[in-house]
């Protein structure tokens, strides 16, 4: 099939929940992805952070091929060795704790929040609410969408569930003001993905970790888009040396598969008992597998040091560029989380962008969001800027690529 046929199949029966691109990918290979009319296209947005070392990489698809040879799937009122390993390697870089694996970030960010409640309960103080912040994104289930900070998301959805309350990100004072005696939990991105890659003050979270010792409350950090190398760091709370009660995580830790993981400190993960929260896929063997490749790769390929180290040439490339182009307001980020800031809306230019097959993401309606493969090259970082700047610049691209 080509890209028409398969884009008509797809509308002619799917709900239209994505507005999508009218455009079928078929096959992938490191920072490419090929459509089923044959046109390659570098991938700066890597399906929302997920193939953070490309397509295709080498360790994964041997995992998956592997274990799909051997066992797809057992309940988890059994064991088996990839979630057994996953869980130990895991909580290793936690520095201890016990995990819950779920399919997604919202499912892991369900859990967390059901922790919370579960563990304040335990206490019997009565704590249930937990506070979030203004341009957050946490998922689309009701819990967690009733914890995300962007107005557009709760449209038509409304009520939501009660116990939330929302504060302006990298706020501390407004932070600790909502604090009061039936607060359980404060749960944040370290930097807002979805929000437009807000990166809050170097001290925001050393600063947040003192507010919820203080007030005997547990600090939770969505790391679903920021783990897992993004930042040139396994997770984005290294940065700040903190260590939250209880972390989530999920894109990219399977590499393209299906996985999201709760990890929280052991003497509060023992508030869910048997019976209180599951999942019937979490923890397959076969995502768990993938997830495995993943953390080898990152742990002996250097993919975290090419993260920095390309990431940072980015940035700076980019900041001086800004210099010049009236339409940048700023440009932020960490690592391969990459934000331009315009002074106007960036779909038309990710739209430029793309027909000279480049995929970026314009996100909280003037944010350029760049989230390449961890693995890209200085090469490709090079060939992909040239493309962003000539669509800020409003050059047109070179005959030969058009």
């Amino acid at each position: 099939m080509n890209n028409a046929e398969i884009v008509e199949l797809a509308h002619q029966n799917l709900i239209n929940t994505y507005g999508c691109v009218p455009l079928a990918f078929v096959r992938g290979t490191g920072a490419y992805l090929y459509d089923a009319d044959g046109n390659r296209y570098l991938d700066f947005f890597c399906g929302l952070a997920v193939t953070s070392l490309g397509h295709g990489h080498p360790r994964v698809v041997r995992a998956i091929k592997e274990q799909a040879e051997k066992l797809t799937h057992v309940s988890n009122v059994f064991h088996t060795e990839p979630m057994a390993r996953l869980a130990a390697r895991l909580c290793g870089h936690f520095g201890g704790g016990r995990v819950f694996f779920g399919n997604s970030g919202a499912e892991a960010n369900e859990a967390a929040l059901k922790l919370a409640r579960r563990w304040g309960h335990d206490r019997g103080a009565g704590r249930f609410e937990v506070i979030s912040t203004l341009g957050s994104f946490h998922g689309r289930t009701f819990g967690t969408l009733s914890a995300t900070g962007q107005e557009k998301y709760h449209v038509g959805f409304q009520p939501l569930l009660p116990g939330f309350h929302l504060v302006p990100y990298d706020d501390l004072e407004a932070l600790a003001k909502a604090v009061h005696d039936e607060t359980v939990a404060i749960l944040l991105e370290p930097i807002q993905g979805e929000g437009g890659v807000v990166t809050p003050r170097a001290d925001y979270l050393k600063r947040v970790r003192d507010l919820c010792d203080r007030r005997k409350i547990l600090l939770i950090l969505d790391e679903v888009q920021t783990g897992m190398g993004r930042t040139g760091k396994l997770f984005a709370y290294q940065h700040a040396g903190v260590k939250p009660d209880i972390m989530t995580l999920a894109k990219a830790l399977g590499g393209g598969l299906p996985i999201g993981a709760m990890i929280a400190k052991a003497e509060i993960a023992q508030s869910l008992t048997p019976g209180s929260h599951g999942s019937t896929f979490g923890g397959n063997p076969v995502a768990c597998a993938a997830a495995l490749g993943v953390l080898d790769a990152l742990e002996q390929d250097g993919a975290m040091e090419n993260a920095a180290s390309v990431g940072g040439y980015m940035l700076e490339r980019l900041r001086k560029f800004a210099k010049g182009c009236t339409r940048v307001a700023e440009v932020r980020g960490l690592g391969m989380m990459i934000g331009i800031v315009l002074r106007g809306e960036a779909k038309s230019v990710a739209d430029a962008c793309l027909r000279e097959r480049l995929l970026v993401n314009a996100t909280a309606n003037n944010v350029l969001r760049l989230l390449p493969p961890l693995t890209l090259t200085r090469e490709e970082a090079a060939a992909g800027l040239e493309i962003i700047e000539r669509a800020l610049a409003g050059t047109p691209a070179p005959a030969a690529t058009r």
